[in-house]
């Protein structure tokens, strides 16, 4: 339900949206930041800190999703078996060097 009257402030669905926003790029620094840290017990703090703002992205998603304002396309099984390839080969990339 949109909250903007008398056109002041956000809609819901844009207060939402940036959220949303605001936790992915969350998300991005976090992981940033812990593949960086070499103490073991802050890389632990941030690991904690992005399994958190991850969960809260998700949330954000499910609620944005049921509410039809975040809408995505279901994969095929096609789709699906061109990522799963491309992941094994970036996973193992010496296979591709060493033929």
């Amino acid at each position: 339900m949109p909250n903007n009257m008398e056109g002041r402030g956000l809609t819901d669905r844009e207060m939402l949206q940036l959220c949303l926003e605001l936790e992915k790029g969350r998300v991005l620094s976090l992981s940033s930041t812990m593949v960086e840290a070499s103490h073991k017990e802050l890389r632990d703090i941030y690991r904690d800190c992005l399994d958190t703002a991850c969960n809260n992205q998700y949330s954000l998603y499910e609620i944005m999703e049921q509410r039809g304002w975040y809408k995505t396309e279901k994969a095929t099984t096609e789709q699906i078996g061109r990522v799963q390839a491309l992941m094994q080969n970036n996973l193992h990339p010496d296979d591709h060097f060493s033929r």
